[in-house]
């Protein structure tokens, strides 16, 4: 009789421990995760048609870029502002361009900026009163960017996506805020992509260097997202002209776009 009270003691402990998971992985672990069989397949079509760096993926790699775009889009709030609507073509890129420069790491969403203002085009600052195309925006927990300016920055591959350029400043400064989140850069690499980074703005300034535009010599931020603009778009020049800090920002970003080229 304790045999079997013990026995079936067991099997209620497994069964409770099935439940458990099961709850917790369609409860909790769905906040988190978006499976690629739920992302509709007309969303993947405007990856096919319009995003180069997904279509040069392989067919591994295409699924979790998926993954990580769901998972982005699904965590934000999409705001129209002077036009109608952010249309889901608009949210599935806009997600496919944080999903491009995190797609070295696990996880990564910015959580902070969870807000994505959607301008037509380039929309008049207030605080500064200036036009701008894109800004990354602390106070409000928010990205905001041109519609247009968006699109041409895909459109040819020059070394200035306004996607990817705001969406390098959401990485920085996301790296800094206290979250879960906290610090996916190693410390040692961005030490060193400092070095890289003050001797090759010394450059810009001196007229010296002429692959990264005027615009990187603002300051470290602003040339970091520069940076990251060159190194997804023009990865060869870039490695040709800069090893070392190429290099480094392929250990920076865990990824290297030279070889999505060779293939």
């Amino acid at each position: 009789m304790i045999i079997l009270v013990l026995f079936f003691g067991v099997i209620a402990i497994l069964i409770l421990g099935i439940f458990r998971d099961l709850f917790v992985f369609f409860f909790l672990e769905a906040k988190s995760y978006v499976s690629p069989y739920f992302f509709p397949e007309r969303h993947i079509q405007f990856l096919e048609k319009h995003f180069t760096y997904y279509k040069k993926l392989p067919e591994k790699s295409k699924r979790i870029f998926i993954h990580k775009v769901a998972r982005f889009m699904s965590s934000k709030e999409f705001i129209a502002r002077k036009m109608s609507e952010v249309t889901d073509e608009m949210k599935v890129l806009i997600s496919a361009s944080a999903a491009q420069l995190t797609f070295g790491f696990r996880g990564i969403t910015f959580p902070y900026f969870y807000k994505i203002f959607v301008f037509p085009e380039s929309f008049y600052n207030h605080t500064n009163k200036a036009y701008h195309k894109g800004e990354v925006n602390p106070r409000l927990k928010a990205i905001a960017l041109s519609w247009r300016d968006f699109v041409e920055g895909y459109l040819k591959e020059d070394g200035r996506n306004l996607g990817l350029h705001e969406m390098a400043h959401a990485l920085r400064l996301e790296n800094k805020i206290i979250n879960e989140e906290h610090s996916f850069l190693e410390e040692w690499v961005l030490k060193e992509w400092e070095v890289h980074a003050r001797r090759t703005m010394k450059e810009i300034k001196e007229g010296t260097e002429t692959f990264f535009r005027k615009y990187g010599g603002v300051n470290n931020e602003e040339f970091f997202a520069v940076a990251v603009e060159n190194f997804f778009e023009r990865p060869v020049e870039f490695l040709e002209k800069h090893p070392q800090t190429y290099r480094t920002m392929c250990r920076l970003l865990r990824q290297d776009p030279v070889l999505l080229e060779n293939n």
